[in-house]
């Protein structure tokens, strides 16, 4: 096994990391609303949008072994823009579900965001706005699960100090 020790290299490669699992989770109005402009020319498929399962696997506790929990329907594609010069990007992208156009855009948006003269423009217009509605979802998640919080201490408190009053 070959071990990269180029330190820029692989800050590329995770922050391209990144961005795929941003555009994996982004809603598709985003992407089409960010990507309007670069949607006219026709891609090179390397890959067209195709959907099929994917089997996940969960870990009891989240550090224990892993099993199998179920498949889910997740939908890849890959492309190539399409450009006269031979090292055009390749963008890839895997979405959950069977949107096609939204693997197709998510797959666009990474091919964009290769070339560094068009990064920028895109972590202002499409990254942020993605990174912004996926927190927003996390705190209403996240105070959905509150008001369903049990609080055991403050239960057995409770129970205990209604017994006392009733024996002394």
């Amino acid at each position: 096994m070959f071990q990269t020790y180029d330190h820029a290299e692989s800050a590329s490669v995770k922050a391209r990391q990144a961005w795929i699992a941003l555009l994996a989770r982004a809603p598709q109005p985003l992407l089409d609303a960010a990507l309007a402009h670069h949607v006219q020319a026709q891609p090179r498929w390397l890959r067209r949008p195709e959907t099929g399962l994917m089997m996940v696997q969960g870990r009891v506790g989240g550090t224990g072994e892993r099993f199998n929990l179920g498949e889910v329907t997740v939908t890849r594609c890959a492309l190539r823009l399409a450009v006269v010069q031979d090292g055009a990007p390749v963008g890839v992208a895997y979405v959950l579900g069977r949107s096609h156009r939204q693997a197709q855009m998510a797959a666009l948006a990474d091919a964009l965001l290769q070339d560094p003269a068009q990064r920028a423009e895109l972590e202002l217009t499409l990254l942020a706005p993605v990174r912004a509605h996926l927190l927003r979802q996390q705190a209403q998640r996240h105070q959905r699960a509150q008001t369903s919080k049990v609080d055991f201490l403050t239960v057995a408190r409770e129970a205990g100090d209604g017994e006392e009053g009733e024996t002394s």
